[in-house]
């Protein structure tokens, strides 16, 4: 290979430092999407380990999956937060040695801040997450309650709110914040400037519920949006039992695939007839969602009338958008067959969890993606990358 070239193994990222001053879902996030790009990522917690560390679930050995989960292929130091010396030891691995990046969603310690490193290295890159945009505490769970979404998530006519159990906008949160990283990189790349970056949760919630058109309909619309259980807003989609039990969700989104799910369960001239006789144009988007009562009474009589197998084999022969409700078990069982059949998946073998099948990234480059590497330890890299003999040079590769 040509000198200076990188190899297949390297990643996209390969030679971009990352210090990772952080805990819980979104940053650790944005670091992780950067490892997996072949970032060096650092992670710096206290002695003994982050708080979320412990945090559920957990392996039968007490050591936390998602934390293991979140955190495959960085290094980790741990030092004494509360130790000015220990801070400075910090500050060396940011500004000295090559360009780096910082990842926090703190701003407890101001030596860890933009201001101060900057004043020691212009071309730092800070990148920090703060939960409200007006400087008040937030996080997930508390930001949903804010935005409006779990008041139309849950069963129609039940008025209790439903807070989704999959946290949306930390997930959401730590991938701008590695977008608006790249991009600071980016103009790094070309000026040597760094910058400062900064992602709000509750901004990022508020964005995409403007952006999706929920704060626009509740402005310019007279009606109230409803909850609509496992239906599709807007169009239709929602899930049948077949004959023996099985659960599957169905989404039909175009003219096109209503009219193959007509051939597929034989009904195109039962409801040509419905459509004649109560004046309701089924090809339409709109009125299949008015309707979708009617279509589903139909729908559900086939579902249920069609073994599982029959109900699959014939939708998938008429490209149907569809898909088997599975749990989290059944997707694990069988040593996670449903899983190594997905390129994505690899074994990594996790000191306090061993050998199971994780992720690689979902972003696939050149054909490939890196292999996932575990999680550290808290301080496995200490030797490596922290000063403790006051020497100039703290960074070791």
């Amino acid at each position: 290979m040509p000198s200076g070239e990188l190899s297949p193994q390297d990643g996209l990222l390969a030679g971009l430092r990352v210090v990772e001053i952080s805990s819980y879902v979104a940053t650790p996030l944005c670091g992780l999407a950067l490892a997996q790009l072949g970032a060096d990522v650092v992670r710096v917690e206290p002695l003994g380990g982050a708080a979320d560390r412990t945090r559920w679930p957990l392996a039968d050995s007490g050591t936390s999956l998602y934390w293991s989960g979140l955190n495959k292929g960085k290094r980790a130091v741990a030092v004494d937060m509360e130790s000015a010396e220990d801070r400075r030891r910090v500050v060396d691995l940011i500004v000295q040695g090559g360009p780096c990046v910082v990842v926090s969603n703190g701003d407890r310690y101001p030596e860890f801040g933009y201001e101060a490193l900057s004043a020691q290295r212009p071309d730092v890159i800070h990148v920090l997450l703060r939960g409200c945009a007006d400087g008040g505490a937030g996080v997930d769970y508390t930001v949903q309650a804010a935005t409006g979404f779990p008041l139309i998530t849950g069963a129609p006519g039940t008025t209790a709110p439903v807070n989704h159990v999959l946290p949306a906008w930390d997930i959401a949160a730590g991938l701008y914040l590695a977008v608006g990283l790249l991009a600071a990189e980016r103009g790094r790349l070309v000026t040597g400037r760094g910058r400062e970056i900064t992602v709000a949760l509750d901004d990022v919630a508020f964005a995409t519920a403007g952006n999706l058109g929920y704060l626009a309909e509740a402005q310019v619309t007279s009606h109230e949006r409803a909850k609509s259980g496992n239906d599709v807003f807007g169009t239709y989609g929602r899930d049948f039992v077949t004959a023996d039990g099985v659960r599957v969700m169905v989404v039909i989104l175009t003219k096109r695939h209503w009219s193959k799910l007509l051939n597929a369960t034989g009904m195109t001239a039962a409801f040509q007839g419905l459509a004649e006789a109560l004046g309701i144009d089924f090809s339409s988007e709109s009125d299949r969602y008015e309707h979708r009562g009617v279509i589903s009474t139909l729908l559900a009589r086939w579902f249920g009338g069609t073994s599982f197998e029959e109900a699959a084999k014939t939708l998938d022969g008429h490209r149907i958008l569809w898909e088997r409700y599975r749990s989290f078990e059944d997707l694990g069982s069988d040593g996670g067959a449903a899983l190594r059949e997905r390129d994505l998946f690899d074994v990594v073998d996790q000191p306090g969890v061993g050998p199971h099948l994780a992720p690689k990234s979902p972003i696939v480059v050149d054909g490939g993606r890196l292999d996932p590497r575990p999680a550290p330890s808290v301080g496995q890299h200490n030797a490596d990358l922290l000063d403790t003999t006051n020497e100039p040079e703290v960074l070791r590769r």
